[in-house]
């Protein structure tokens, strides 16, 4: 018991350590880059929604069959486990495949797992803005029986309220480690 408590601290300590070291980018500057696609309520939406607020920011896709869903899980999983700590943090899921995922698919999709994430999609033109802007690897794979895959990053990317890139939670991160991540993404605002 106390090597595993010693092993979760210790984590948190080179996460928080990781989180602290990472310089300041400027959405508008090497990350980041301008758009204009429509969120899940098919409303429109530019770069200026990760603004003003920290935000929790994956690309993804409605029929990805494992990686997507469990991350959207895991972000569920923090912002309730967060509670009213998290009412400033914003969660988005942007589309790495904008020719299946509308914004009615999106939001359906983003629903099941809570409330709090937004879907974000748009033309494939002004998805590619924002997944190149980003530096987001995105590909679509054929598959065997005639549809694709995508093969995509797999990180959750943390913006302050400036809308800087201040370090990312990779797939499947312990979970005292992102969570700690994130305390330390709203205590920059």
């Amino acid at each position: 018991m106390a090597v595993a408590l010693t092993l979760v601290v210790g984590a948190a300590a080179v996460g928080y350590a990781t989180f602290l070291m990472m310089p300041k980018v400027r959405a508008a500057g090497n990350v980041g880059a301008a758009f204009t696609l429509t969120d899940d309520r098919g409303e429109p939406i530019t770069e200026k929604a990760l603004s003003g607020h920290p935000s929790l920011v994956y690309f993804g896709y409605t029929h990805c069959p494992d990686v997507c869903p469990t991350t959207l899980y895991d972000m569920a999983g923090w912002l309730k486990t967060l509670g009213p700590h998290a009412d400033k943090l914003k969660a988005y899921f942007f589309s790495v495949d904008p020719e299946r995922d509308t914004p009615e698919i999106m939001h359906s999709y983003t629903g099941n797992f809570t409330d709090r994430i937004t879907g974000i999609t748009g033309s494939p033109e002004e998805m590619q803005k924002a997944i190149k802007g980003w530096r987001i690897y995105a590909k679509k794979v054929p598959g065997a029986d005639g549809g694709y895959t995508m093969d995509h990053t797999a990180s959750v990317l943390l913006v302050d309220a400036g809308g800087n890139l201040r370090g990312t939670i990779a797939y499947q991160e312990n979970t005292d480690v992102a969570l700690q991540k994130i305390r330390n993404l709203l205590q920059q605002e």
